[in-house]
């Protein structure tokens, strides 16, 4: 059994085990984030240092050391052309620690370990800081915590539990420091990012939208941001298109955003009616500026510690990336209307076409026109049209529409026939645009579910969508989403496309479906809460809690001046705390302590353990009679100590020591 082997290994061997293991435990979590090289070199060498502890074989001289270093600085550099910033430095860290369990031979060597290791351990949250991550680095701390002590316990083979009672005691009784820090510390700017985006190939948004270069699209089912409506005013599901980038510039291949407020860009005259929605937004960070809001929302979104401005284009901007977990407030109408209503010279680079691609659209919108039908008619009735030829042409909403060349939108009308989304809409607004429509394609999120267990609506990255806006006189810009045209589900009663579920949740979905949803609805509303209480305890949320416990108009000073009180206080509690133990301590061993003292100024170095008549034998030896008065005081300490009825004969001892006079 490999229990009982591991528990009959030296202690020297058991403990490197143990340190190996939690290393290990460390690194995991970072293993998507690490190159696949810096991942197999730190097994590679954890596995070599353990084996070299079960076979008590000598540890690698330092050439070996060194050379394995300066590989690891070259594939440091060749991965990442630089050795700073956040990428390469958490692969050197990972490297490091575990090159030095290559020469972890003395307790110094395994505090360089234990400390580097609490290091490496805060850099698994540069990457993520979800639920599942905290936990496993709660287990990773305690486990650090209890190679710690089982350190500095070097006498003989102390059992591991031992120490991890000792670590967890430790663990809790910090506990309240850290919620006290946690709570009022103040909140300042991320000093890092998230990792860069990389939705190509998956459902989410980007600021841009590259048509035909993905011959299959994954279902991300990974949540993009939650909203909590407030009251019952939710509105219709069919309403439900969440405003993300808006893409006006076409380069044939490409879809792009214009500059926010580009020279001769027009307001967006937004006009409002029916009933508001007032919701709060909780963001997943995306590492762009962009916020996501209900269509359309008139007022700027209430968001802490960023700059909101608002385009001609009715999205809403930062001033910087969110690369945290946000949460903001907004409300929106889904009834409204934008733009100009009359054509102006604003709308000339929302018709706007590369020379010469898609010529095949262009003539079909040539033959559109010349259509005795259309003759005359408004572009609201071309929409129609455009809109009845995928109802009717055999077209089809998939998420394999294979590779498309350069001509996508020629592709789609006349070729392929099939595609996701972003092909619809770029086909349509190509469309629009040969016959002189003002149109533009938005992105951003359409649909969701409601998890019932917070009743929070949860947008998945799996409900990225994309439709398109044509401008009409007198209406200006009219939301049209052709995908309806082909897939009604898609857009009515969102039934999307569904990812392949794992073997595990296809196995447990088969059995139980109503379990397997209750327990991902639990586990997303739990991770929802860490989201609300945890990542987002934001600074304006720290005010809000002194203005509950009386600051009428809080401010950061006044946080600070809070928290170096409670500082305060704690340590007179810790002072107050040190007192009361000493007095509890044994009063006959602090008496004689002192009674060593005066005999270590006396000139007699004794150990600890010796014993009052041994003591005053040392004193006799030295002094002769002139240590009488203290060597009879410390024959009547000793027996006091083992008398049937001590009474009061400390505190008289007490009071005579005070009054001694000793030998010098």
């Amino acid at each position: 059994m490999l229990i009982p082997r591991l528990q009959n290994l030296p202690r020297d061997a058991r403990d490197t085990l143990f340190l190996l293991a939690v290393i290990g435990l460390i690194l995991l979590p970072q293993v998507p984030n690490l190159p696949w090289w810096c991942s197999m070199l730190a097994a590679i060498v954890l596995l070599w240092r353990g084996t070299l502890a079960v076979q008590a074989k000598p540890l690698p001289g330092k050439w070996w050391r060194a050379a394995l270093l300066a590989i690891t600085l070259v594939a440091t550099y060749s991965t990442h052309r630089t050795l700073l910033g956040r990428d390469a430095g958490v692969t050197l860290i990972v490297i490091l620690l575990a090159l030095k369990t290559l020469e972890l031979r003395a307790r110094r060597d395994a505090f360089v370990v234990f400390f580097l290791g609490f290091f490496t351990m805060l850099t698994n949250f540069f990457y993520s800081q979800s639920l599942m991550t905290a936990f496993a680095m709660l287990l990773a701390l305690l486990g650090l915590l209890t190679a710690l002590v089982n350190a500095h316990m070097p006498v003989g083979k102390p059992p591991l539990a031992q120490a991890a009672r000792t670590a967890g005691w430790m663990a809790l009784l910090g506990a309240p420091i850290m919620l006290v820090l946690f709570m009022l510390f103040p909140r300042m700017a991320p000093l890092w990012g998230t990792p860069s985006d990389a939705m190509a190939g998956r459902t989410g948004l980007s600021n841009t939208m590259r048509v035909g270069t993905i011959a299959e699209l994954a279902l991300d089912e990974g949540i993009a941001a939650r909203i909590r409506f407030d009251g019952d005013r939710v509105p219709p599901r069919a309403a439900l298109y969440f405003r993300g980038p808006v893409l006006s510039r076409f380069d044939g291949r490409e879809w792009t955003a214009l500059p926010p407020f580009s020279r001769g860009s027009i307001p967006p005259s937004l006009r409002v009616r029916g009933e508001v929605s007032s919701y709060e937004v909780t963001l997943e960070p995306t590492n762009r500026a962009w916020l996501l809001t209900l269509d359309a929302t008139a007022d700027k979104p209430n968001l802490s510690g960023y700059e909101i401005f608002g385009t001609p284009e009715l999205q809403w901007i930062a001033t910087r990336p969110i690369s945290d977990l946000v949460r903001y407030r907004a409300k929106s109408f889904t009834q409204f209307q934008s733009g100009p209503l009359r054509r102006t010279a604003g709308l000339q680079p929302y018709v706007e076409l590369p020379p010469g691609s898609n010529p095949r659209t262009v003539a079909l919108a040539a033959q559109m026109r010349r259509d005795p039908a259309l003759a005359g008619a408004s572009s609201q009735a071309f929409v129609q049209a455009a809109l009845q030829r995928l109802r009717t042409g055999g077209y089809s909403y998939t998420l394999e529409p294979g590779l498309y060349g350069d001509d996508t939108a020629d592709q789609f009308w006349f070729d392929i026939k099939a595609g996701f989304c972003e092909h619809i809409a770029s086909a349509f607004v190509v469309l629009m645009r040969a016959l002189d429509i003002p149109a533009r394609i938005v992105t951003g999120y359409q649909g969701g579910e409601v998890n019932n267990v917070d009743n929070y609506w949860v947008l998945r990255n799996s409900d990225a969508h994309a439709w398109a806006e044509v401008w009409q006189e007198g209406a200006g810009w009219v939301r049209v989403d052709p995908t309806g045209a082909i897939s009604p589900d898609r857009v009515g009663q969102f039934r999307r496309l569904a990812p392949q579920p794992g073997l595990l949740a296809g196995a447990m979905e088969a059995m139980n479906p109503t379990l397997s949803q209750t327990l991902r609805a639990t586990w997303e509303a739990v991770n929802n809460g860490w989201n609300q209480w945890i990542l987002n305890y934001t600074q304006s949320r720290q005010l809000d809690l002194l203005k509950n416990i009386g600051f009428e108009a809080p401010s950061l000073q006044d946080l600070v001046v809070v928290l170096l009180a409670l500082m305060v206080a704690a340590s007179l509690l810790g002072a107050a705390w040190t007192l009361w133990e000493r007095s509890q301590h044994d009063p006959w061993l602090r008496l004689l302590g002192q009674a060593r003292a005066r005999l270590k100024q006396a000139g007699i170095d004794v150990p600890e353990a010796t014993p009052p008549r041994q003591m005053a034998a040392r004193l006799d030896e030295r002094f002769g009679s002139g240590a009488q008065a203290a060597r009879d005081w410390l024959i009547r300490l000793e027996a006091q100590r083992y008398a049937k009825s001590p009474g009061d004969a400390l505190s008289a001892l007490r009071a005579e020591f005070r009054r001694l006079s000793w030998p010098r």
